[in-house]
């Protein structure tokens, strides 16, 4: 059996989302795609409302700075999962 290397990575934000039939939609799920091309590969992205969210869970991050993404307005605090 062969193993190929496949660079992951992933991104995450939560907020409320349109439903739309079979599909969801909305700024949050904009955000979430943008959140994910932002990440590296092997890496795990999230958004501060993320980390605030689970602050106290003991999931550790580092900061990798604000970023601003096409269609969606602001300045968002980027944070990559470290354990």
């Amino acid at each position: 059996r062969q193993v190929l290397p496949v660079p992951i990575r992933a991104g995450l934000h939560t907020g409320e989302v349109e439903l739309r039939g079979d599909d969801v939609g909305g700024i949050a799920v904009h955000i979430g795609a943008r959140v994910a091309a932002a990440a590296d590969a092997g890496e795990v992205l999230v958004s501060r409302t993320v980390k605030d969210l689970v602050a106290g869970s003991g999931i550790a991050f580092t900061d990798r700075g604000t970023h601003t993404f096409k269609g969606v307005p602001d300045e968002w605090q980027l944070y990559a999962v470290t354990n």
